[in-house]
């Protein structure tokens, strides 16, 4: 029988969890993580990285992409989360005010998204 091993990081990953969820339904989730690390992902952010097959365009169809950034826009009702909800002992549903609840984010998108957003302060600091 073959074993399968994992990186380190793939390890690292593995063993972290969340240890406390803060959520604000109209500015974002704060998730405090097992090795001290804290994340703070706005809505915009999370509902722009939806992991769901019709954000990513898994099953064959174009990503559909929300486009925040458009200050013409006549009228958008704000973004807001409307119910956030565990899924089994690996990551969290969210549901949207647009109607969107289908993006599961597990805990281990969650922490690479927080890494994403740490290499992105820790570059423009360096700037």
């Amino acid at each position: 029988m073959s074993e399968t091993r994992q990186s380190p990081a793939e390890q690292r990953g593995a063993d972290l969890f969340p240890e406390h969820f803060a959520v604000s339904k109209s500015t974002g989730i704060k998730i405090d993580w097992s090795d001290g690390e804290r994340s703070d992902f706005s809505l915009e952010f999370l509902r722009e990285r939806c992991p769901c097959a019709q954000c990513t365009g898994a099953h064959g169809t174009p990503p559909q992409a929300l486009d925040f950034s458009n200050p013409l826009q006549l009228y958008r009702e704000r973004l807001k989360i409307t119910q956030v909800e565990p899924i089994g002992h690996y990551a969290i549903g969210i549901h949207w005010n647009d109607g969107h609840k289908t993006g599961i984010y597990s805990y281990r998108l969650l922490r690479e998204l927080h890494e994403e957003l740490a290499r992105k302060h820790r570059s423009s600091a360096l700037q």
